[in-house]
């Protein structure tokens, strides 16, 4: 397996983690009071917007050429790391 294909699956892999977070998250606030529902559900839909922003950014870096890897993969990382973080203080709040 290459560096790249090493490198894909990892990002793979962390993006599929946070998702899997987030679904169990879902869970939880589907029990929230029904005053904090339409701000949870806000919350959620901007988190499900990163996370097709950060697959979507996955399926460039797959087709990225070598002359574009670095620069993408430094795009790739800043996406990844917003959404991690957005995710975390979201559930820091709930």
């Amino acid at each position: 397996m290459s560096k790249r294909d090493e490198y894909i699956e990892k990002m793979k892999l962390q993006l599929d983690e946070v998702n899997a977070k987030m679904t169990a998250l879902e869970a939880r606030g589907q029990q929230a009071k029904a005053d904090a529902a339409d701000k949870y559900a806000e919350e959620m839909e901007k988190l499900r917007q990163q996370s097709q922003l950060a697959l979507a950014k996955l399926d460039e870096l797959k087709a990225a050429g070598e002359d574009s890897w670095d620069a993408m993969v430094a795009e790739m990382e800043k996406i990844r790391d917003a959404f991690v973080h957005s995710f975390k203080y979201f559930k820091s709040q709930i």
